[in-house]
């Protein structure tokens, strides 16, 4: 029991450390699976864009994706991991979109140590993501969605599980290019501990919105995002100190700008103020904080990369590709 008690506290704080949250677990259920999205900050609830993986943030978004569109992705993290998945949307009418997706973390392997420290062994952690969502178009510029995401945690032979919900709203206007949505994401629970220690699902609360410029081929996106979250105990800081409420502030706000110099390409970059403070309270000072991307919406062929750092050892790139069937 020593021993599973001791591996388990040593990796969650691990685990923790290098996706910057400090309140929760199951934290994978915050990261990206849209390179798109990623390079605008890594957190975007309004893009209209027609590809599979639109809705992972907002269901409600599934409501722009055609029919049969199958997505994939690859996301090179920290330590040699890897985070990977898959999506298919299928539409039923012409304002009903059902989606189905699953998602892979592998954290590489680590040394398994005893209460003592001792080198034992190896072990592979892993995470699993499956779900299903579901948007209804309202009106022509209303959608709402819904999904339902079971995520399982394998560390060492020790598992845990957990219970998410994701709800949203979306209002597009078309002939303006502006977008608005809100969206609660991760309203669930831990099923199952490792060892009965409990951990929180990262609920998050978000509005967000998009807007495209009328006499010029930019888009410029903001999102606020943890607006339940006001105390600097919810996020990581220098020892010792207490954010101040400007500061606060400015963790809640990611942005990102596009460029489309056609109407199938675009070029991205984004900055998460809080990724930004916190890779450089930590000790990182190059490119904290921002993000760059660029893609190729075709037709029926999407492809897309970025560039995002999430933690102080490694640099992450996120590859995107999809076909409409």
């Amino acid at each position: 029991m020593k021993k599973s008690i001791f591996l388990i506290l040593g990796l969650l704080m691990a685990l923790k450390t290098v996706a910057q949250e400090s309140t929760s677990s199951f934290t994978v259920l915050k990261l990206p699976v849209s390179s798109h999205a990623a390079a605008l900050g890594g957190e975007n609830i309004s893009l209209i864009e027609d590809t599979p993986w639109a809705g992972w943030s907002n269901p409600s978004l599934y409501s722009s994706v055609s029919d049969r569109s199958l997505g994939l992705e690859y996301m090179s993290y920290v330590a040699g991991g890897s985070w990977m998945g898959a999506q298919f949307v299928k539409g039923f009418g012409d304002r009903h979109t059902g989606a189905v997706f699953a998602q892979y973390m592998g954290y590489g392997e680590m040394d398994e140590t005893d209460e003592d420290g001792t080198v034992i062994g190896t072990f592979s952690p892993k995470d699993i993501v499956i779900g299903a969502g579901y948007s209804y178009l309202l009106t022509d510029r209303w959608a709402g969605g819904a999904q339902l995401k079971a995520v399982t945690s394998n560390y060492g032979g020790y598992t845990a599980f957990a219970m998410a919900v994701d709800v949203g709203a979306n209002y597009y206007n078309e002939e303006t290019d502006f977008s608005f949505s809100a969206v609660m994401r991760n309203i669930g629970a831990q099923i199952k501990s490792f060892d009965y220690r409990t951990e929180r699902v990262p609920f998050c609360l978000q509005l967000g919105l998009t807007k495209g410029m009328a006499h010029a081929p930019v888009r410029f996106s903001i999102t606020l995002t943890d607006l339940t979250r006001w105390s600097s105990d919810d996020y990581y800081h220098e020892e010792g100190t207490d954010l101040k409420f400007g500061r606060l502030l400015l963790n809640h706000l990611v942005v990102g700008v596009d460029i489309l110099p056609t109407s199938t390409i675009y070029l991205s970059a984004g900055y998460n103020f809080r990724r930004g403070y916190e890779l450089k309270a930590a000790g990182s000072s190059h490119g904290a904080g921002l993000t760059f991307g660029g893609g190729i919406l075709l037709n029926r062929f999407k492809l897309g990369a970025s560039y995002a750092k999430y933690h102080l050892s490694a640099s992450s790139l996120m590859f995107n590709v999809a076909y409409a069937m």
